[in-house]
């Protein structure tokens, strides 16, 4: 597609026609799809606030502003000029030559040119730095007569061909060319000489037998006819005339062709005659309605006799043209494949861990088998199928989750539609769709983490993918696409320039405080907190060493006996479960008085709408309420790690309590455990106070055990079985079984559920919560007390409390958790780091941003001093990208350097492929006086590029010939 211009070529430009261009900024099809999907993902980041997708996304948007840069740059030092060719046959093609100059470093560019015949056609092509080059672009000639191009545009592409910036060079007479009838094929004979006669001897006509002088050179003679040895001896071009007799010529006569048919079919046959005579060197006359050549020979007749016939009137309509691109492939480039497809599996490699096995193995079917048929030159598979794997896949996946609109099912399905986009692809436009796909799959990620690791792994996957997206720029044989280092380099330089841009973006970017719409995020719970209990629920989350969630307090740490995390409410009983009620009066009263924690909360993903607080939370985050039993309520559970700030002191909770809240809280189901009821009545008479040590003192005297794995409870009377029979369970049997007595013994009392403990993590300061420290707990309500909180567990397992739930189960009386190994100090400044890295990082909304503003003295988002600064900001973080495009624009050559400071020096650019010495000679004309002072940097410049041995002080030589050079003013 592409070669070097060659030197008479590239001379024969005019100034007019390799004259600077204003280039005209745009987007391609790619860069608008990719605009598009940055979009959405800012959306998407907006409405289920994930920072780290913030990140990513200001990346891919750091990387659409320096493209643009880059195809900006890349216009200005580009040159073009557009060669016609010299005839075309009807029914072929006509082949334009557009000629590039000498850029400073690769350039990608796109030609579209559209013909007087109403086609269009679009070449791509990369221009070499350094080197000039000319560009095919083929027209379809598909009728007789004149054809020109109506339209011109060049545009210079940026890396990944998201930008264009388009050249239109100003249309020119030179463009037209002359569409020649197509010649007969099979033609029959030529039509005999005309017949000799008296005074033959004499009559002569141009011909090819006898010498008869020489005359000046004219364009279009036969180079078999230049007189080289005048040449040589003169150095002016001469052409020897010869003649014929003239009985010799052939006359082709416009009535000798009645019996081709129409008019086109006559043209085709004359046109097959002058190409047999032609090619024979025998002197022919032609004669046509309204226009007659006398008698001559060689190729600049035979040209004005096809000339002459391509313009015979009338001439023909041209059939209905069609867009198409000369030099694209009609298949996909199987390198190029190769890397997108190797991109998406390593972008679809965490879904592994999380979807279904099928889906994983269909996945890897479809790319594999993608990768196949590219190779081997086979068929996509057909789309009917494709849509059938689709349509049962869907129905399998919805099945599985229970619907298709889930955080889990929605990217499964999301996945396996990327890699079915893989099996169905054939063009270069499909792999550019199928790249912005997986960017936005790679965003998908977050809603299951935004750990370092997952960062990590987004950001190398974006690298991928755009260097995948490098290859597909210029693909158009025989080019083949760029290979895998240096478009891997091409994309890691664009992430490294976009990076200043995405932390400014980051960090000043507003943040709103709400979504734009709720959709649930399906998933497990993963904090335990169900709506009710049963026995042998928290046993089972005891196992579970999974982080529930971290607090990272404000000053001191409460003591351990103060890390009640309180979860939700429980106070209906039916004799089998606890569960929560609603209730509809106004909030019982509240009397702070203890001390005061603030504490920051890193919340694990989960359904659970409850919020673990300490005792009363005196100030909450937005976007959570208070029950009217204490309860913190948040109204958008986290879908993605969250960071929450709360404040809470010591307080009395519901001093003055309603009554119809207490009655319910006394009641039990009837005929339930009658021993435990009896042996409750025999406390009514004690004080209040008084009851409820008795109960404890009964359970610290009889005999139970503390265990994970307690014996199985009958369906009725379970208190009684679990009092008198077992005596063995965990921290819901107690509260259950002291609940229930409570109630016999005439007190308002319910279970509390939530969270006890945490480890605390000695390299950050702060807690670590885990699944197993789930917890249960009563709470009876006493008269000038309120709700008091009593927890039997603690009196059975003081270790519960003091050192956790795996000490409890060792050593059940332990004060203290032993000192953690060498192991666990380790997962512990890992903790730390992933902590520190959710405060920064994942904890940096709209709150955050707030107070940072606020700390430097900018005001409010959106204020002038906010404004200002943020452009300031902005423009400092394209400076980098500016440096980097203006030393790649610099040639690495030092001679050729040295010439490229020049032309920056007198405002001049070169054309293309314009000699040092023509440039001197068209600076000298502008600036007369100047001429001295470009002989000597000519004469440098050949010195330092052709004089042999040492070129160092010649290169020297050259930078000082043009550093003498005085940069000419407007009146010079």
């Amino acid at each position: 597609m592409t070669a070097p211009a060659s030197p008479m070529t590239s001379d024969a430009a005019s100034p007019a026609a390799a004259r600077p261009m204003r280039a005209r900024m745009g987007l391609t099809q790619f860069g608008l799809s990719y605009l598009l999907l940055v979009l959405l993902t800012l959306i998407g980041c907006v409405n289920y606030d994930l920072s780290l997708g913030y990140g990513l996304t200001f990346v891919l948007a750091g990387v659409w502003v320096v493209a643009s840069g880059q195809a900006a740059r890349a216009a200005r030092r580009v040159t073009v000029r557009v060669g016609a060719p010299t005839a075309a046959v009807a029914g072929g093609e006509a082949v334009y030559t557009v000629h590039f100059g000498a850029p400073g470093r690769d350039v990608p560019v796109a030609v579209v040119v559209r013909t007087s015949q109403g086609d269009t056609r679009y070449v791509n092509a990369r221009v070499r730095a350094g080197e000039p080059c000319a560009v095919a672009v083929a027209v379809p000639a598909r009728v007789r007569g004149d054809l020109t191009l109506t339209s011109v545009r060049v545009s210079a592409l940026d890396d990944l061909a998201i930008w264009q910036a388009t050249l239109r060079p100003a249309p020119d007479a030179a463009w037209n060319v002359t569409v020649h009838p197509a010649p007969e094929v099979g033609a029959p004979p030529l039509p005999p000489h005309a017949p000799g006669g008296v005074g033959d001897g004499t009559r002569r006509t141009r011909g090819d037998e006898d010498f008869a002088g020489l005359r000046p050179y004219h364009p279009g003679d036969s180079p078999r006819q230049v007189s080289w040895r005048h040449v040589a001896r003169t150095g002016t071009l001469l052409t020897r005339e010869t003649d014929a007799p003239l009985g010799r010529a052939v006359h082709l006569e416009w009535h000798a062709t009645e019996g081709a048919g129409t008019v086109e079919a006559r043209l085709s046959r004359l046109a097959a005659w002058i190409a047999a005579l032609r090619a024979a060197g025998q002197p022919f006359a032609l004669s046509l309605p309204g226009h007659t050549l006398p008698a001559a020979s060689g190729d600049a007749h035979a040209a004005r006799a096809l000339d002459a016939l391509a313009r015979v009137t009338p001439r023909p309509a041209a059939p209905t043209a069609k867009v198409g691109r000369t030099s694209d492939p009609t298949g996909l480039s199987a390198s190029a494949m190769r890397s997108t497809l190797i991109a998406l599996a390593f972008t679809l490699a965490p879904a592994v861990l999380r979807e279904p096995v099928w889906i994983t193995a269909l996945i890897a079917g479809l790319l594999l088998h993608t990768a196949w048929r590219v190779r081997r030159a086979r068929a996509p598979i057909p789309t009917w199928a494709l849509g059938v794997v689709a349509g049962v896949s869907a129905a399998l996946l919805a099945g599985t989750y229970g619907t298709l609109l889930g955080r889990d099912a929605g990217t499964a399905l999301l996945a396996l539609l990327a890699a079915l986009k893989t099996a169905e692809s054939r063009t270069r436009r499909d792999a550019n769709l199928l790249i912005l796909l997986a960017l936005f799959v790679a965003s998908t990620h977050y809603f299951f983490g935004q750990g370092p690791l997952t960062a990590l792994h987004s950001v190398l996957s974006a690298w991928a993918l755009l260097a995948a997206a490098a290859r597909w720029t210029v693909t158009a044989p025989p080019e083949p696409p760029l290979e895998e280092t240096a478009s891997a380099a091409q994309a890691g330089t664009l992430l490294a320039l976009a990076i200043p841009l995405a932390i400014t973006l980051f960090v000043l970017f507003p943040r709103p405080s709400g979504p734009l719409w709720h959709l649930a995020v399906q998933g497990g719970a993963s904090t335990g907190l169900a709506n009710e209990i049963t026995a042998g629920e928290y046993s089972a989350l005891a196992q579970n060493r999974d982080v529930a969630f971290r607090a990272d307090f404000q000053g001191p740490v409460p003591p351990v006996s103060a890390r009640y995390w309180r979860g939700p409410v429980y106070e209906s009983y039916d004799g089998q479960r606890w569960g929560q009620i609603r209730q509809g009066s106004a909030s019982a009263s509240v009397d702070f008085g203890g001390p005061t924690w603030t504490y920051t909360l890193t919340l694990e993903p989960t359904s659970s709408p409850w919020l673990p607080v300490l005792d009363a939370p005196s100030a909450l985050p937005a976007g959570t309420f208070m029950t009217t039993n204490f309860q913190a309520f948040m109204v958008r559970p986290p879908s993605t790690r969250q960071r929450v700030t709360v404040q809470s002191r010591g307080a009395r909770l519901g001093l003055r309590e309603y009554d119809e809240r207490l009655r319910y809280d006394t009641a039990l189901p009837q005929g339930e455990s009658p021993r435990a009821v009896a042996l409750a009545a025999t406390w009514r008479s004690l004080a209040p106070e008084d009851r409820v040590r008795a109960a404890l003192t009964y359970f610290q005297r009889g005999g139970f055990a503390y265990t994970l794995t307690p014996p199985t409870l009958p369906r009725h009377d379970r208190v009684d079985a679990f009092l008198w029979d077992s005596k063995q369970g965990f921290c819901e049997h107690y509260a259950s079984a002291f609940t229930f007595l409570m109630r016999a013994a005439g007190l308002p009392a319910r279970i509390v559920g939530g969270y006890l403990g945490g480890e605390l993590n000695p390299d950050g300061g702060y807690l670590i919560v885990r699944q197993q420290d789930a917890h249960a707990w009563s709470e009876v309500w006493l008269a000038g007390q309120g709700w008091v909180r009593v927890d039997p567990t603690a009196l059975i397992a003081p270790a519960r409390v003091n050192a956790g739930v795996q000490t409890a189960l060792s050593a059940p009386q332990a004060t203290a958790a032993p000192a953690p190994g060498p192991m666990q100090r380790l997962q512990l400044r890992l903790d730390a780091v992933q902590n520190r890295w959710d405060d920064v990082i994942i904890g940096y909304g709209g709150e955050q941003q707030q107070s940072l503003l606020s700390r430097v003295g900018l005001g409010d988002v959106g204020g002038a001093r906010y404004a200002v600064v943020l452009t300031l900001l902005l423009a400092l973080a394209l400076l980098p990208a500016a440096l980097w495009r203006r030393r790649l624009a610099v040639p690495n050559d030092p001679a050729a350097r040295a010439l490229h400071d020049l032309t920056v020096r007198l405002r001049l650019p070169r054309e293309p492929g314009e000699t040092p010495s023509a440039y001197a000679e068209r600076a000298r004309a502008q600036w007369p006086a100047l001429g001295p002072a470009l002989d000597a940097v000519v004469r440098a410049y050949h010195a330092a590029r052709y004089a042999p041995g040492d070129h160092a002080g010649a290169e020297r030589e050259v930078r000082a010939a043009v550093q003498r050079i005085r940069r000419p003013s407007r009146q010079d």
